[in-house]
Protein backbone atom coordinates (compact mmCIF):
# COMPACT_ATOMS: atom_id res chain seq x y z
CA UNK A 1 0.00 0.00 0.00
CA UNK A 2 1.35 3.44 -0.76
CA UNK A 3 2.32 5.98 1.80
CA UNK A 4 0.92 8.66 -0.02
CA UNK A 5 -2.35 8.19 -2.41
CA UNK A 6 -2.18 9.99 -6.06
CA UNK A 7 -4.70 12.10 -5.26
CA UNK A 8 -2.88 13.62 -2.26
CA UNK A 9 0.12 14.41 -4.33
CA UNK A 10 -1.83 15.66 -7.17
CA UNK A 11 -2.56 18.39 -4.28
CA UNK A 12 0.98 18.99 -2.95
CA UNK A 13 2.20 19.04 -6.67
CA UNK A 14 -0.40 20.81 -8.47
CA UNK A 15 1.40 21.43 -11.95
CA UNK A 16 4.41 19.48 -13.78
CA UNK A 17 7.06 21.70 -12.61
CA UNK A 18 6.65 21.95 -8.67
CA UNK A 19 7.92 19.00 -8.12
CA UNK A 20 10.82 19.91 -10.03
CA UNK A 21 10.78 23.20 -8.22
CA UNK A 22 10.92 21.95 -4.75
CA UNK A 23 13.94 19.77 -5.75
CA UNK A 24 15.66 22.69 -7.00
CA UNK A 25 14.56 24.58 -4.29
CA UNK A 26 15.81 22.03 -1.59
CA UNK A 27 19.27 21.24 -3.31
CA UNK A 28 20.22 25.09 -3.64
CA UNK A 29 19.52 26.10 0.02
CA UNK A 30 21.73 22.40 1.60
CA UNK A 31 24.51 24.42 -0.68
CA UNK A 32 24.47 27.74 0.59
CA UNK A 33 24.67 26.49 3.82
CA UNK A 34 27.67 24.62 3.02
CA UNK A 35 29.12 27.01 0.70
CA UNK A 36 29.04 30.09 3.54
CA UNK A 37 30.18 27.32 6.22
CA UNK A 38 33.16 26.26 4.07
CA UNK A 39 33.96 29.99 2.99
CA UNK A 40 35.45 30.45 6.74
CA UNK A 41 37.83 27.78 5.93
CA UNK A 42 37.71 26.95 9.74
CA UNK A 43 37.79 30.10 11.13
CA UNK A 44 34.68 31.99 12.75
CA UNK A 45 34.83 34.87 10.43
CA UNK A 46 34.81 35.72 7.32
CA UNK A 47 37.84 36.79 4.95
CA UNK A 48 35.33 38.78 2.45
CA UNK A 49 33.06 41.36 3.34
CA UNK A 50 29.93 40.15 3.94
CA UNK A 51 27.79 42.95 3.11
CA UNK A 52 29.45 43.45 -0.09
CA UNK A 53 28.36 39.63 -1.19
CA UNK A 54 24.75 40.71 0.24
CA UNK A 55 24.49 43.44 -2.33
CA UNK A 56 26.26 41.81 -5.32
CA UNK A 57 24.02 38.76 -4.89
CA UNK A 58 20.75 41.19 -5.19
CA UNK A 59 22.16 43.07 -8.17
CA UNK A 60 22.58 39.75 -9.69
CA UNK A 61 19.01 39.17 -8.51
CA UNK A 62 17.83 41.76 -10.64
CA UNK A 63 20.02 41.13 -13.92
CA UNK A 64 18.28 37.36 -13.92
CA UNK A 65 15.10 38.70 -13.05
CA UNK A 66 15.62 41.24 -16.27
CA UNK A 67 16.59 38.38 -18.65
CA UNK A 68 14.09 35.87 -17.37
CA UNK A 69 11.94 38.49 -18.70
CA UNK A 70 12.97 39.77 -21.79
CA UNK A 71 13.61 36.47 -23.07
CA UNK A 72 10.30 36.10 -23.93
CA UNK A 73 8.87 39.95 -23.73
CA UNK A 74 9.90 43.32 -25.72
CA UNK A 75 11.72 45.80 -23.37
CA UNK A 76 8.65 48.31 -24.20
CA UNK A 77 5.94 45.88 -22.59
CA UNK A 78 8.68 45.60 -19.41
CA UNK A 79 8.47 49.37 -18.84
CA UNK A 80 4.90 48.97 -19.63
CA UNK A 81 4.08 46.44 -16.66
CA UNK A 82 6.74 47.79 -14.14
CA UNK A 83 4.71 51.23 -14.55
CA UNK A 84 1.15 49.85 -14.44
CA UNK A 85 2.23 47.80 -11.07
CA UNK A 86 3.96 50.43 -9.69
CA UNK A 87 1.73 50.12 -6.51
CA UNK A 88 3.20 46.40 -5.97
CA UNK A 89 6.80 47.95 -5.97
CA UNK A 90 6.07 49.95 -3.04
CA UNK A 91 4.48 46.87 -0.97
CA UNK A 92 7.38 44.88 -2.08
CA UNK A 93 9.15 47.40 0.45
CA UNK A 94 7.71 45.02 3.62
CA UNK A 95 8.80 42.24 2.70
CA UNK A 96 12.21 43.23 1.19
CA UNK A 97 13.35 44.96 4.55
CA UNK A 98 12.52 41.58 5.85
CA UNK A 99 14.76 39.64 4.09
CA UNK A 100 17.52 42.23 3.90
CA UNK A 101 17.57 41.71 7.64
CA UNK A 102 17.44 38.12 7.40
CA UNK A 103 20.21 37.48 4.48
CA UNK A 104 22.63 39.88 6.55
CA UNK A 105 21.96 38.02 10.02
CA UNK A 106 22.54 34.78 8.43
CA UNK A 107 26.44 35.41 7.96
CA UNK A 108 26.00 36.19 11.56
CA UNK A 109 24.46 33.19 12.81
CA UNK A 110 26.17 30.47 10.63
CA UNK A 111 29.35 32.00 12.15
CA UNK A 112 27.91 31.43 15.80
CA UNK A 113 26.53 27.78 14.70
CA UNK A 114 27.68 24.52 12.27
CA UNK A 115 25.21 25.00 9.46
CA UNK A 116 23.03 21.60 10.76
CA UNK A 117 22.75 23.37 14.30
CA UNK A 118 21.98 26.67 12.45
CA UNK A 119 19.21 25.10 10.29
CA UNK A 120 17.71 22.97 13.92
CA UNK A 121 17.14 26.13 15.50
CA UNK A 122 15.38 27.88 12.76
CA UNK A 123 12.75 25.41 12.28
CA UNK A 124 10.26 27.24 14.97
CA UNK A 125 9.05 29.10 11.59
CA UNK A 126 7.49 25.89 11.10
CA UNK A 127 4.73 26.30 13.76
CA UNK A 128 4.86 30.07 13.19
CA UNK A 129 4.49 29.77 9.54
CA UNK A 130 1.43 27.60 10.20
CA UNK A 131 -0.09 30.51 12.09
CA UNK A 132 0.65 33.49 10.27
CA UNK A 133 -0.21 31.49 7.17
CA UNK A 134 -3.43 31.06 8.52
CA UNK A 135 -3.82 34.87 9.17
CA UNK A 136 -2.92 36.11 5.69
CA UNK A 137 -4.47 33.61 3.67
CA UNK A 138 -7.88 32.91 6.06
CA UNK A 139 -7.01 29.43 5.90
CA UNK A 140 -7.08 27.01 8.85
CA UNK A 141 -5.25 23.94 8.60
CA UNK A 142 -6.59 20.73 10.10
CA UNK A 143 -5.25 18.74 13.26
CA UNK A 144 -3.39 16.28 10.80
CA UNK A 145 -1.87 19.14 9.49
CA UNK A 146 -0.53 20.92 12.45
CA UNK A 147 -0.17 17.40 14.26
CA UNK A 148 2.77 17.14 11.18
CA UNK A 149 4.20 20.32 11.73
CA UNK A 150 4.62 19.63 15.63
CA UNK A 151 5.67 16.26 14.78
CA UNK A 152 8.15 18.18 11.99
CA UNK A 153 9.63 20.65 14.57
CA UNK A 154 9.95 18.33 17.45
CA UNK A 155 12.31 16.31 15.16
CA UNK A 156 14.25 19.59 14.41
CA UNK A 157 14.54 20.01 17.75
CA UNK A 158 15.74 16.87 18.64
CA UNK A 159 18.63 18.06 16.50
CA UNK A 160 19.51 20.76 19.48
CA UNK A 161 20.28 17.38 21.65
CA UNK A 162 23.69 17.21 19.91
CA UNK A 163 24.53 20.82 21.32
CA UNK A 164 22.96 20.98 24.55
CA UNK A 165 24.20 17.97 25.67
CA UNK A 166 28.15 19.55 26.10
CA UNK A 167 29.51 21.09 28.94
CA UNK A 168 30.50 24.72 28.15
CA UNK A 169 31.88 27.66 29.62
CA UNK A 170 30.08 30.98 31.00
CA UNK A 171 31.37 32.54 28.54
CA UNK A 172 30.23 29.90 25.77
CA UNK A 173 26.90 29.66 27.15
CA UNK A 174 26.85 34.04 26.95
CA UNK A 175 27.42 34.03 23.45
CA UNK A 176 25.40 31.09 22.56
CA UNK A 177 22.30 32.60 23.98
CA UNK A 178 23.02 35.69 21.92
CA UNK A 179 23.20 33.37 19.13
CA UNK A 180 19.82 32.06 19.81
CA UNK A 181 18.17 35.62 20.58
CA UNK A 182 19.87 36.23 16.62
CA UNK A 183 18.36 32.94 15.56
CA UNK A 184 14.82 34.02 16.49
CA UNK A 185 14.84 37.70 15.19
CA UNK A 186 16.25 36.51 11.79
CA UNK A 187 13.27 33.40 12.20
CA UNK A 188 10.55 35.98 12.62
CA UNK A 189 11.74 38.12 9.27
CA UNK A 190 12.05 34.62 7.29
CA UNK A 191 8.23 34.01 8.10
CA UNK A 192 6.72 37.03 7.65
CA UNK A 193 8.87 38.34 4.68
CA UNK A 194 7.79 34.59 3.21
CA UNK A 195 4.17 34.28 3.54
CA UNK A 196 3.42 38.13 2.85
CA UNK A 197 5.96 37.79 -0.41
CA UNK A 198 2.99 34.55 -1.26
CA UNK A 199 0.34 36.83 -0.48
CA UNK A 200 1.89 39.45 -2.88
CA UNK A 201 2.12 37.19 -5.41
CA UNK A 202 -0.97 35.35 -5.26
CA UNK A 203 -3.03 38.72 -4.52
CA UNK A 204 -1.96 42.38 -5.49
CA UNK A 205 0.30 40.91 -8.11
CA UNK A 206 -1.63 37.77 -9.40
CA UNK A 207 -1.56 39.52 -12.46
CA UNK A 208 1.59 41.20 -12.87
CA UNK A 209 4.51 38.75 -14.42
CA UNK A 210 6.28 36.87 -12.24
CA UNK A 211 10.15 38.43 -13.12
CA UNK A 212 8.36 42.18 -12.80
CA UNK A 213 7.41 40.87 -9.30
CA UNK A 214 10.78 40.05 -8.63
CA UNK A 215 12.24 42.96 -9.92
CA UNK A 216 10.21 44.91 -7.83
CA UNK A 217 11.48 43.11 -4.41
CA UNK A 218 15.32 43.19 -5.91
CA UNK A 219 15.19 47.24 -6.17
CA UNK A 220 13.25 46.88 -2.86
CA UNK A 221 16.08 44.75 -1.69
CA UNK A 222 18.81 46.77 -2.72
CA UNK A 223 17.52 50.10 -1.04
CA UNK A 224 17.13 48.18 2.03
CA UNK A 225 20.28 46.48 2.10
CA UNK A 226 22.00 50.48 1.11
CA UNK A 227 20.10 52.16 3.94
CA UNK A 228 20.79 49.20 6.88
CA UNK A 229 24.73 49.77 5.41
CA UNK A 230 24.47 53.48 5.75
CA UNK A 231 23.01 53.14 9.33
CA UNK A 232 25.82 50.95 10.33
CA UNK A 233 27.84 53.84 8.93
CA UNK A 234 29.11 50.68 6.51
CA UNK A 235 28.28 52.13 3.06
CA UNK A 236 31.71 53.50 1.96
CA UNK A 237 33.55 50.23 3.33
CA UNK A 238 31.50 48.10 1.06
CA UNK A 239 32.56 49.53 -2.43
CA UNK A 240 36.58 49.88 -1.45
CA UNK A 241 38.64 48.24 -3.89
CA UNK A 242 39.51 45.57 -0.93
CA UNK A 243 35.84 44.54 -0.12
CA UNK A 244 35.25 44.28 -4.30
CA UNK A 245 38.62 42.26 -4.25
CA UNK A 246 37.70 39.59 -1.68
CA UNK A 247 34.48 38.81 -2.93
CA UNK A 248 35.95 37.50 -6.40
CA UNK A 249 37.59 34.08 -4.72
CA UNK A 250 35.86 31.37 -6.30
CA UNK A 251 33.91 29.75 -3.51
CA UNK A 252 32.40 33.40 -2.58
CA UNK A 253 31.40 33.92 -6.64
CA UNK A 254 29.54 30.83 -5.83
CA UNK A 255 28.25 31.73 -2.37
CA UNK A 256 26.71 34.70 -4.80
CA UNK A 257 25.44 32.65 -7.84
CA UNK A 258 23.98 29.99 -5.68
CA UNK A 259 22.28 32.74 -3.74
CA UNK A 260 20.78 34.97 -6.10
CA UNK A 261 19.57 31.41 -8.27
CA UNK A 262 18.12 30.27 -4.66
CA UNK A 263 15.56 34.04 -4.60
CA UNK A 264 14.66 33.60 -8.36
CA UNK A 265 13.60 29.94 -7.46
CA UNK A 266 12.01 31.22 -4.29
CA UNK A 267 9.31 33.27 -6.02
CA UNK A 268 8.55 30.10 -8.57
CA UNK A 269 8.16 28.20 -5.36
CA UNK A 270 5.88 30.58 -3.76
CA UNK A 271 3.50 30.97 -6.88
CA UNK A 272 3.49 27.24 -7.64
CA UNK A 273 3.36 26.20 -4.24
CA UNK A 274 3.11 27.29 -0.85
CA UNK A 275 4.55 28.30 2.30
CA UNK A 276 3.38 25.22 4.34
CA UNK A 277 5.27 23.50 1.83
CA UNK A 278 8.11 25.50 2.16
CA UNK A 279 8.07 24.92 5.78
CA UNK A 280 8.52 20.82 5.29
CA UNK A 281 11.31 21.72 2.41
CA UNK A 282 13.13 23.32 5.04
CA UNK A 283 12.85 20.37 7.25
CA UNK A 284 14.08 18.38 4.50
CA UNK A 285 17.16 20.45 4.16
CA UNK A 286 18.01 20.22 7.62
CA UNK A 287 18.05 16.38 7.11
CA UNK A 288 20.42 16.60 4.04
CA UNK A 289 22.58 19.34 5.57
CA UNK A 290 22.98 17.11 8.49
CA UNK A 291 23.55 14.11 6.15
CA UNK A 292 26.17 15.92 3.87
CA UNK A 293 28.00 18.02 6.98
CA UNK A 294 30.36 15.20 7.14
CA UNK A 295 31.27 13.97 3.84
CA UNK A 296 32.10 17.38 2.63
CA UNK A 297 32.55 19.45 5.81
CA UNK A 298 34.02 16.63 8.12
CA UNK A 299 31.18 17.58 10.93
CA UNK A 300 30.22 14.25 12.58
CA UNK A 301 26.45 13.23 12.66
CA UNK A 302 25.38 12.40 15.59
CA UNK A 303 22.44 9.73 17.45
CA UNK A 304 20.05 12.37 17.82
CA UNK A 305 20.83 13.42 14.18
CA UNK A 306 19.99 10.05 12.71
CA UNK A 307 16.58 10.00 15.47
CA UNK A 308 15.73 13.63 14.21
CA UNK A 309 16.16 12.51 10.35
CA UNK A 310 13.67 9.35 11.24
CA UNK A 311 10.74 11.95 12.84
CA UNK A 312 10.74 14.28 10.51
CA UNK A 313 10.94 11.96 7.54
CA UNK A 314 7.48 10.62 9.55
CA UNK A 315 6.05 14.45 9.59
CA UNK A 316 6.82 14.88 6.03
CA UNK A 317 4.66 11.45 5.19
CA UNK A 318 1.39 12.37 7.86
CA UNK A 319 1.33 15.79 5.87
CA UNK A 320 2.10 14.76 2.39
CA UNK A 321 -0.43 12.37 3.34
CA UNK A 322 -3.42 15.54 3.95
CA UNK A 323 -1.60 18.43 1.92
CA UNK A 324 -2.90 22.10 2.45
CA UNK A 325 -4.42 22.87 -1.35
CA UNK A 326 -2.43 25.81 -2.98
CA UNK A 327 -3.91 28.58 -3.50
CA UNK A 328 -3.13 30.28 -6.67
CA UNK A 329 -4.96 32.97 -6.33
CA UNK A 330 -6.52 34.62 -3.77
CA UNK A 331 -9.24 36.42 -5.17
CA UNK A 332 -10.11 35.25 -8.68
CA UNK A 333 -12.83 38.04 -8.85
CA UNK A 334 -10.11 40.70 -8.30
CA UNK A 335 -7.66 38.93 -10.07
CA UNK A 336 -9.76 38.88 -13.08
CA UNK A 337 -10.57 42.59 -13.10
CA UNK A 338 -7.35 43.61 -12.86
CA UNK A 339 -5.79 41.74 -15.90
CA UNK A 340 -8.72 42.94 -17.96
CA UNK A 341 -7.61 46.27 -17.31
CA UNK A 342 -4.01 45.23 -18.10
CA UNK A 343 -5.29 43.97 -21.47
CA UNK A 344 -7.50 46.94 -22.01
CA UNK A 345 -4.22 49.33 -21.39
CA UNK A 346 -2.07 47.41 -23.63
CA UNK A 347 -4.32 47.38 -26.13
Amino acid sequence: MALVSREALLVLFPTNVSFLILILYMAMFVGQGLLVTASRKGSSSYSYNTTTVVLATETLKLILSLFGYLKENSFQSLVDGFIKGKKVLFLYLTPAALYCLYNNLSFVNLSYFDPTTYFMFTQIKLLLTGVIYQIFFKRSLSGKQWFSLILLTAGCMIKGLDSTGKSATTEQSSVFSFGIILILIQVLCSVVAGVYNEFLIKGEGAAIHIMIQNIYMYIDSMLCNIILLAFKGELAAAFTSESLTSVLQTIVIAIIINNALVGIVTSLFLKNLNSVVKAFASAIILCLTALLSFPVLGIPVHFYTVVAVGVIGVAVVIYAQNPLQTVTVINDKKHSEVKKELIKEEA
